[in-house]
């Protein structure tokens, strides 16, 4: 019976051992592969109505959201990332599957998404409302955005850690401006650029746009701040600029390429007890050392019976872009698109900023599990070979992320005139070979246009640890 018994665990243990490994990205193939080659009425379709009750369902609802948008269905997508956004408002936290999380992985848990989708999903969410000329309403999405920024700086106000987003401060600045709020815009202006000249350029070597020199420059200017437009003028080293208004104006959006991808890692730990009640797990060759207390004495000594194990963590892998540049054309000129947010980078950086986070959850993770194998073994062998067979199965990082986002956000502002006006995009790879779009826009005095564009193409992945 026993030996019966071992075999019908060993089937299920085989079975189940392929689909536990595939990551996140492997396990939606057919909706990634039909958004990736750009068919987004077969990606949508690819989506499954169930996922929407899953523990996975912010990453349907942003997914389904920004499908909606980029084929211009801009109120149905937002009704997607208004239910993100509410998810994201949701801190109830369901702790049997918190602590499943431990004896299993943190796919049991629900995702609750990273810092910055939540804002870009209020990115998404403004953008859709200004197409929808609804300016008002993209104004409660600036308030909202501008509510996450503070919050993430009382989450990391004493922590040298990412908490403050200079693309969503010039986004709440170019919404402004379009509603001739030109004070509230300088100030977002203003943020910005203090956000690019400290915290963007330390950590990710980006510098200030020169649309959002110009757009500060001229708010400080409509408002009547004389002396910061002087002062803005000489730091910015621009002494002949001169403000002026156009009949119209354009402002573009390039989504580029695709957000990075989580996969995992291992990495494998010993157990050695430490000064007191103190257990070490190290890594040598990684030079990695995490002491552990522990006040059990039974459980220390459990824990340092136990050898090498494995534990499994997120990394993160770039999809590098494809078009590394692009420019609009009108009328004669050219107006190059600035890198804004490379959320790529962004990605990893909070990746990086919470690895001392995974490393200890995981940790705990493979040790709860592994003492569990090593008592079962004592009871029963053949069982805890079994065990320590789901042990290796179940051993997974979360993989989970919002992977249809762009991997770099660029931006220019053109000025139009009354009337028809031809533009061209002109996007260049690696090579320099242009890739070139027209289009054709009639604005009214005084009005503001806003325009997204998506390319999806990317360069071979790139793997980091993090």
């Amino acid at each position: 019976m026993k030996r019966v018994l071992f075999r019908g665990l060993l089937l299920i243990v085989a079975v189940t051992s392929l689909s536990a490994c595939a990551t996140y990205y492997q396990q939606h193939g057919e909706f990634n592969y039909e958004f990736e080659k750009g068919d987004l009425k077969q990606a949508l379709n690819a989506m499954k109505p169930g996922e929407a009750e899953s523990k996975s369902r912010f990453i349907y609802f942003v997914n389904k959201g920004l499908l909606l948008s980029i084929t211009g269905q801009y109120a149905e997508s937002n009704d997607y990332f208004e239910k993100a956004f509410l998810f994201g408002e949701d801190y109830r936290i369901n702790y049997f599957n918190e602590a499943t999380s431990y004896l299993t992985n943190p796919n049991f848990t629900v995702y609750r998404g990273e810092d910055h989708e939540h804002l870009m999903l209020l990115y998404f969410k403004a953008i859709n409302y200004l197409k929808l000329n609804q300016p008002e309403s993209a104004l409660i999405e600036c308030r909202r955005l501008n509510i996450r920024l503070n919050q993430l700086t009382d989450k990391y106000a004493s922590e040298e850690k990412l908490q403050r987003d200079a693309f969503i401060h010039t986004l709440m600045g170019i919404i402004y401006q379009s509603a001739k709020d030109y004070n509230n815009a300088f100030i977002a202006y203003r943020n910005a650029v203090d956000v690019y000249e400290n915290d963007y350029a330390r950590m990710f070597s980006m510098t200030v746009p020169e649309q959002l020199k110009k757009d500060l420059l001229n708010t400080a200017y409509w408002t009547g701040f004389v002396d910061e437009f002087e002062n803005y003028k000489a730091k910015f080293d621009m002494p002949d600029y001169t403000a002026v208004q156009p009949d119209a104006e354009l402002v573009f959006f390039w989504h580029n390429g695709l957000a990075p991808v989580k996969s995992e890692w291992s990495i494998n730990f010993v157990i050695a007890p430490g000064v007191g009640n103190v257990m070490v797990f190290s890594n040598e060759q990684l030079g990695f050392s995490f002491p552990f207390p522990v006040e059990d004495e039974k459980e220390r000594r459990d824990l340092a019976s136990l050898q090498v194990f494995r534990v499994a963590f997120p990394r993160y892998v770039e999809r590098p872009l494809y078009f590394p540049s692009a420019n609009l054309e009108s009328a004669g000129a050219t107006y190059p698109l600035a890198l804004a947010e490379d959320i790529n980078k962004v990605a990893f950086k909070s990746l990086r900023q919470r690895m001392l986070q995974e490393f200890g959850k995981g940790l705990l993770r493979a040790a709860l599990k592994k003492a569990a194998e090593q008592g079962l073994r004592k009871k029963d062998d053949r069982l805890g070979a079994v065990l320590g067979m789901v042990n290796a199965m179940t051993e997974k990082a979360d993989t989970r992320n919002w992977q249809t986002l762009p991997h770099s956000i660029f931006y220019a502002r053109m000025p139009l005139k009354e009337g028809a006006n031809n533009v061209k995009l002109t996007l260049q790879n690696g090579e320099h070979q242009p890739t070139d779009y027209n289009f054709t826009y009639e604005p009214k005095k005084g009005q503001t246009l806003f325009h997204t564009f998506s390319s999806l193409e990317t360069l071979p992945a790139s793997y980091s640890f993090y």
